[in-house]
């Protein structure tokens, strides 16, 4: 007599599953997955120029943070014509959003930095002068967060669109400008001289608004949506430069200190971004807390 003891049955007749009678599967007149996708074109998009097994994962990762990037945009100006139209908590859910879109860019990085130096010198050649640095999209979001620089925008001259969409990102007031207005109207003291600031130039510290901020940290309680929205600024800032710094890492660690495609120095232009700020005052007034 066996001694072994019967073990329950886990799964599922033949291992399969029925589809249920009320599945659609006919769709020869209704509208499908990948139609309201268009994957058919969205998974067409990677062509790759030579025969490396590694030149997809190349496309695919420059292609995804795309796609996510132009959500950023999207939220990016949401959260602006909300602060405007004085409505803080979809703002801030815009906010919310962005953050995580920023921590899957950010965590994504260790996927490309799977393909080792060897790998990607067996096809960096077909790339030709193509490089991150011509991303019309992260231009974009630079200048919706303050690192306006308008010559940049001859970079595309080749491509109106693309252009066309920096042109309006550079006229327009950032997130930042939008808070400040949004705070003045709610009775802060912000300086007069912040409010009417030129919105094409890049965003610089400004002493004047300190007190503002002092004051928001000191008496948080009080000035609690103020106070919030201020450190989800900082999660923002703080994010964007986990991700500059992922990106340096990642090209340091794949050609280490060659040039970059386009003809910038590579890791060191890489390096230069990590000096840059958004919004400056939010960090210094942690100097001034308690003093």
């Amino acid at each position: 007599m066996s001694s072994r003891k019967e073990v329950p049955h886990m799964g599922v007749e033949n291992n399969t599953r029925d589809i249920e009678e009320t599945v659609v599967t006919d769709f020869t007149d209704r509208m499908s997955y990948g139609g309201y996708l268009d994957l058919e074109t969205l998974l067409s998009a990677q062509k790759p120029l030579s025969n490396h097994h590694d030149e997809l994962l190349f496309i695919i990762q420059h292609q995804t943070t795309e796609l996510w990037m132009k959500l950023m945009v999207h939220e990016l100006i949401g959260a602006a014509n909300y602060l405007r139209n004085d409505d803080l908590g979809q703002a801030l859910k815009c906010i919310a959003r962005l953050k995580h879109i920023q921590k899957t860019l950010t965590e994504q990085w260790s996927v490309l930095a799977t393909l080792t130096p060897s790998e990607y010198a067996q096809f960096r050649d077909r790339l030709g002068n193509s490089s991150g640095f011509q991303s019309h999209q992260y231009r974009a979001i630079e200048f919706m967060l303050g690192n306006k620089n308008e010559k940049m925008i001859k970079v595309f001259d080749a491509d109106p669109e693309a252009q066309a969409l920096l042109v309006t990102a550079l006229n327009a007031p950032t997130i930042y400008d939008e808070f400040l207005r949004y705070l003045s109207r709610r009775g802060y003291d912000i300086p007069d001289v912040v409010l009417k600031r030129d919105v094409t130039k890049a965003w610089v510290f400004s002493e004047d608004l300190l007190s503002v901020f002092i004051t928001i940290y000191n008496q948080h309680e009080e000035h609690w949506e103020a106070y919030e929205t201020c450190e989800e600024l900082v999660d923002l800032e703080e994010n964007f430069q986990f991700w500059r710094f992922r990106h340096l890492r990642t090209v340091q660690r794949i050609i280490g200190m060659k040039m970059g495609t386009g003809g910038s120095s590579g890791a060191p232009f890489l390096q230069k971004a990590l000096e840059l700020t958004f919004f400056p005052e939010l960090f210094a007034v942690r100097t001034e807390i308690g003093n």
